[in-house]
């Protein structure tokens, strides 16, 4: 019906760029925020980023000024640019989208969906 599909992930050493992007496939109605989460082994997940429909965004305080969400409303496709990447930004990130999509039962409503991660790691 919908899925969310990742790219971008890798192996990086500390001090690179990566790009990440995850694409919302499926007939969609409507994507009210999007935005990328991350959880490193032994801890909790976290929100790294997130954008809403009118491009307001918001950043964890770890990555400000070093990471950068984008979108284009017409791939329905969110981007997180990650510079001067660090160690402690190893992590499987994840894809988070509130959306509503048309689905062979009709209008969805809208709903939280996941992408399925990519792996992002950092060497020191």
């Amino acid at each position: 019906q919908v899925q969310l599909v990742e790219s971008g992930g890798g192996l990086v050493q500390a001090g690179g760029s990566l790009r990440l992007s995850c694409a919302a496939s499926g007939i969609i109605f409507s994507i009210n925020a999007m935005g990328w989460y991350r959880q490193a082994p032994g801890k909790q997940r976290e929100l790294v980023a997130a954008i809403t429909s009118g491009g307001s965004t918001n950043y964890a305080d770890s990555v400000k000024g070093r990471f950068t969400i984008s979108k284009n409303n017409a791939k329905n496709t969110v981007y997180l640019q990650m510079n001067s990447l660090k160690p402690e930004d190893t992590a499987v990130y994840y894809c988070n989208a509130d959306l509503a999509y048309f689905g062979s039962s009709g209008y969805s409503g809208r709903s939280d969906y996941w992408g399925q991660g990519t792996q992002v790691t950092v060497s020191s």
